[in-house]
């Protein structure tokens, strides 16, 4: 028989219509899916639809675990399984039907009441909207988080969900043998931290690694800095907030968007510190506190945003500034809001260059690296007082 786990507890818990699971290996999230849908279907007359990449996905994951599910239990019935269709119904009138997500037919067919898209990264996010704007109840995602994909930049921002993050450890049912392969694992840190602990993996070759997410600033929290890349048409301008916590920093996203000019800039960062914005005739009470610290390619911008009531300096650039500065920041202990999106974005897709060979040129690609370089300005100037000097005056393209 099928236990009760805590993966199962959790699951069942959860009660908004969208419901997004990510989980390492052998968190058990799938059986509890499934066994949350067969209860349901025992309950209630409604239609479930179980889809995955393809069909040989299918049989070798999601439906080879329904039918082992219905077997232990002895809900099994052959007379109620249509293996051409892939259907299953119940007493009840409900039933629960796989198909693969390379059907189009299957895609634009039949409304339905319940959907499970199993191993949704596997999955396009069109196929996913064809599906989810079709079901009337209940949509369930689930994932092991190899990488950042579409329900992190698409469906999380702009959805109302439940999230619930599972791991081996809510799976009281593995077999002590199993739980000692996953933890004899804990030396590879990529491996880890995906199918260990859950949480979304590195890309190869990612420069900064190992921040964590906190939920809010807290109230203790100090902020120390205003870190401002500016961007226009093809890029956008960048805002962070430095803050310091015990013997850490916090970063928070402040702003992200193309278009801006220095004035809603200004406004941006005098409201962030509870100043009034200034108004059409440039008129403004009082200025910021906290020092902002912005690209200086840009001098002009920098004298104007200062005029507008913002305590503000630019970056000390040179040779090798760009390599020092990310030193710097490597060596702090970074915690990034979890409504700071855009952070967290490029923070997995900043990276460094490869050569025709894969390896290392030991230089970042200058792409994903907006709100990165508005951190890094702020945090080298906050640690470094503009004291540091390890680099020389000469222009490097920073």
């Amino acid at each position: 028989m099928f236990q009760q786990t805590t993966a199962l507890t959790k699951i069942a818990s959860l009660n908004k219509r969208l419901r997004v699971i990510q989980g390492g290996t052998s968190a058990g999230k799938t059986i509890a899916i499934l066994l949350y849908l067969i209860n349901l279907a025992q309950t209630e007359k409604v239609s479930i639809s179980i889809v995955s990449e393809s069909v040989p996905h299918l049989k070798r994951g999601a439906m080879r675990d329904f039918l082992n599910i219905m077997q232990t239990h002895g809900y099994y019935k052959a007379t109620s399984h249509n293996k051409t269709d892939m259907i299953y119904t119940f007493e009840t009138g409900a039933y629960i039907e796989f198909f693969s997500a390379d059907d189009p037919a299957k895609m634009r067919g039949a409304r339905r009441d319940v959907l499970f898209i199993n191993e949704c990264n596997n999955v396009s996010f069109e196929s996913f909207n064809q599906l989810e704007v079709r079901t009337k109840r209940l949509v369930i995602l689930d994932f092991n988080p190899v990488s950042e994909f579409w329900v992190h930049e698409q469906v999380m921002p702009h959805m109302d969900h439940d999230f619930l993050k599972i791991t081996y450890l809510d799976n009281e049912a593995l077999d002590a043998q199993i739980v000692a392969s996953i933890e004899s694992r804990k030396h590879n840190e990529s491996w880890w931290r995906v199918y260990g602990l859950g949480e979304i993996g590195f890309n190869e070759g990612q420069v900064y690694k190992n921040w964590m997410p906190i939920e809010s600033v807290p109230e203790e929290a100090r902020l120390e800095r205003h870190g401002l890349d500016f961007g226009y048409t093809n890029d956008p301008t960048g805002i962070v907030n430095v803050y310091k916590w015990n013997n850490a920093l916090i970063l928070d996203e402040v702003a992200y968007a193309s278009g801006l000019e220095n004035k809603p800039i200004a406004n941006l960062i005098r409201m962030d510190e509870g100043l009034d914005p200034v108004d059409d005739q440039n008129k403004f009470t009082g200025e910021t506190k906290v020092l902002t610290i912005a690209d200086s390619s840009e001098p002009k911008s920098i004298a104007e945003i200062k005029r507008l009531g913002v305590k503000i300096t630019g970056a000390v650039k040179g040779q090798g500034s760009v390599n020092y500065g990310i030193q710097k920041v490597q060596a702090q202990t970074i915690y990034v809001t979890k409504s700071s999106l855009n952070i967290w974005k490029e923070q997995r897709n900043y990276l460094w260059k490869v050569d025709r060979d894969g390896k290392s040129l030991n230089i970042p690609e200058d792409d994903f690296n907006h709100l990165m370089d508005a951190a890094r300005y702020a945090i080298v100037e906050l640690l470094t007082r503009r004291k540091v000097r390890a680099f020389s005056n000469k222009p490097s393209g920073f």
